[in-house]
């Protein structure tokens, strides 16, 4: 298995940029990524506004030797003409039959729950709390061809809408919570902080 994690976007609402952002031990990029460990071969970062501080965050989290996966960084010239662009980038560089995407701030989705959706069958897989859909969503290699042959100024629900949807309900307010204001962070922040102490 493989994943894109999309790491282009602008960070505007968040006053600072959010990737690389302290969280506990490691920065929000990392967070993310490290999720994947024991399931992907390889994870695919999507960047494009301020590319170089993605690029320099990834090198030190390949220095830290902490993960079995390769780490591709890939640049999306297009960034500011929305998400769908950096998605159908990072489709181009998955060989996996199965592959994983997320944004790279969604970093408080549990690690089983990356493992439960591994395993779960289905062309779109969506792991759900409360009844709404989250991140990060499993997709097979017949809808990366379909994203990838889709019009750029589509996008991603475009798509899904033309598959069957597996939702798969799981007990983790993570998949939820994403990084778009300083609130959001200092939410994520205590969120993440409360988790530590409960895995204590």
């Amino acid at each position: 298995m493989e994943a894109i994690v999309l790491a282009a976007g602008y960070s505007s609402r968040a006053n600072a940029f959010k990737m690389t952002l302290p969280m506990g031990q490691m920065s929000v990029l990392e967070q993310t990524i490290s999720k994947f460990e024991g399931l992907c071969t390889r994870v695919i970062v999507v960047a494009g506004f301020q590319a170089e501080i993605i690029q320099e965050e990834i090198v030190k989290i390949i220095s830290k030797n902490a993960y079995s996966f390769q780490i591709k960084f890939v640049y999306n010239e297009n960034f500011n003409q929305g998400m769908f662009h950096s998605i159908q980038k990072g489709c181009n560089e998955v060989n996996a039959p199965t592959f994983f995407i997320t944004p790279g701030d969604c970093p408080l989705v549990k690690k089983e729950t990356v493992q439960l959706l591994a395993k779960h069958k289905g062309n779109v897989v969506i792991p759900s709390f409360d009844y709404k859909g989250g991140h990060p969503i499993k997709l097979s290699s017949e809808v990366k061809q379909k994203i990838l042959e889709a019009d750029p100024e589509s996008n991603l629900r475009v798509v899904l809408g033309g598959y069957e949807k597996q939702y798969m309900n799981v007990d983790d307010a993570g998949v939820l919570m994403d990084i778009d204001t300083p609130e959001d962070y200092q939410k994520a922040i205590d969120y993440n902080n409360k988790a530590l102490n409960l895995s204590k």
